[in-house]
């Protein structure tokens, strides 16, 4: 059950990533272009997004155990430090060149488009590094 549960909930968040156009590199970057032809259509989308995860987070909070029984898990860190920053930081510069994040990614690599392809190994790559620096 956890295996289905699994497969459909991220069947569902790649479509939606497609359908509000998270997936679109050219969309994305129209939404971080301030000072040229802004498209606020991403704002809607984001604000969409709260909407749906403020109700979720307030009810996972007060749970011990998740729907299908598992321990409940959510961060513990509650302070902004070096670590925090910078890799807002990074993500944020990933984002704004290259107008793509991780799930975003994942759908244009399942989609075998180059681009996301090559994101995709990046991602990896960094994360790779940031384990052998960490551990």
């Amino acid at each position: 059950m956890k295996l289905v549960s699994a497969f459909l909930a991220g069947l569902m968040f790649g479509i939606g990533l497609i359908v509000a156009g998270m997936a679109n590199p050219a969309k994305v970057l129209g939404f971080l272009d301030l000072a040229g032809r802004w498209d606020p259509s991403r704002a809607l989308v984001m604000a969409g997004a709260v909407v749906v995860a403020l109700p979720a987070f307030a009810l996972a909070k007060r749970r011990d155990r998740a729907l299908l029984g598992d321990e409940m898990q959510l961060p513990a860190a509650r302070s902004v430090d070096r670590r925090l920053l910078l890799g807002s930081l990074v993500f944020g510069a990933g984002w704004g060149l290259a107008g793509v994040c991780p799930g975003p990614a994942l759908v244009l690599a399942g989609s075998g488009l180059p681009s996301g392809l090559l994101f995709l190994a990046a991602m990896l790559a960094g994360m790779r590094l940031h384990r052998a620096r960490a551990g």
